[in-house]
C-alpha cells in the first residue's frame, strides 16, 4: 500500500509540475532529495552499528535476562496470559530497551521474535491474543528516552542543537504509550474483542509446566 501512495505522490507532483511549466524544478528536487537521502543513510551507519552491537552484546552477556527480571512486575501485569519466564518476555524487554534508546532498527527483529514466541501460546493462530495486541500497542507507541536515530539524522542534516528534541520526544512518546495501553486494556475487556480463553488457559498452563520441569 505504501508503494502505491508514494507512486501516486510522485506522479501527481510530475503532472502538476508539467502543467505549471515547472517540471525541471520537480525533477531537480527529486534528484537533490535522493542525494540527501543517501548522505544521511551513510552518516547513520556508525550510530546504528554501535547500538546494534550493544544490543547483541546485551543479548549474549545475559543482560537481557536481568532486564527481564527488572521489568517482571510490569510485564506480569501487562501480559498476564504469558508465563513470567517465557522467552517472549525477554524479547519484549529487549524490544522496549531498543525503542527507549531510539534504535528502532534494532527493536524490529526483537519485536518479530517476541511476536513469534507469543504466537506459540496462541490457541487460535488466526486471531491475535490480548498479549499480542498489548505488545503491538506498546511497540507502536515506542517510548523513547534517548532518540538516538533522530538525533543522528538531525546532526547529519546540520542541526545546531539536535539534542533539543529529547524532552519533547520523551513526553510525546510517553503520552502515546499510556494512551495505547489504556485503550488496549479497555478493549480487551469488551465481549466483542474477547477471545475464547478456555484452550488458551490450557496452553498457557502446559507451557508453564514445561518451563518448571526445565
Amino acid at each position: 500500500m505504501l508503494g502505491y501512495i508514494w507512486f501516486f505522490l510522485i506522479i501527481t507532483a510530475l503532472i502538476i509540475g508539467g502543467v505549471n511549466g515547472k517540471i525541471d524544478a520537480v525533477v531537480q528536487s527529486i534528484v537533490n532529495s535522493a542525494q540527501l537521502a543517501v548522505e544521511i543513510s551513510i552518516s547513520l551507519i556508525g550510530v546504528m552499528a554501535f547500538w546494534l552491537g550493544m544490543m547483541k552484546l546485551a543479548e549474549n552477556s545475559g543482560i537481557i535476562t536481568e532486564i527481564s527480571k527488572l521489568l517482571k512486575p510490569i510485564t506480569k501485569r501487562l501480559f498476564a496470559d504469558v508465563p513470567p519466564d517465557h522467552p517472549a518476555i525477554g524479547h519484549i524487554a529487549m524490544n522496549f530497551s531498543a525503542n527507549a534508546l531510539g534504535v528502532t532498527n534494532a527493536a524490529t527483529p526483537m519485536g518479530i521474535k517476541a511476536m513469534d514466541e507469543l504466537q506459540k501460546l496462541n490457541p487460535d493462530k488466526k486471531v491475535a491474543t490480548n498479549a499480542m495486541c498489548t505488545f503491538l500497542a506498546i511497540n507502536t507507541a515506542g517510548v523513547q528516552f534517548i532518540p538516538a536515530s533522530i538525533i543522528a539524522i538531525l546532526a547529519a542534516a546540520g542541526a545546531k542543537n539536535p539534542t533539543v528534541i529529547i524532552g519533547p520526544t520523551f513526553l510525546s512518546t510517553l503520552i502515546a504509550l499510556i494512551s495505547a495501553v489504556t485503550v488496549v486494556k479497555i478493549l480487551e475487556k469488551l465481549p466483542f474483542f474477547r477471545q475464547t480463553a478456555s484452550c488458551h488457559c490450557e496452553e498457557t498452563q502446559s507451557v508453564n509446566e514445561a518451563i518448571q520441569k526445565e
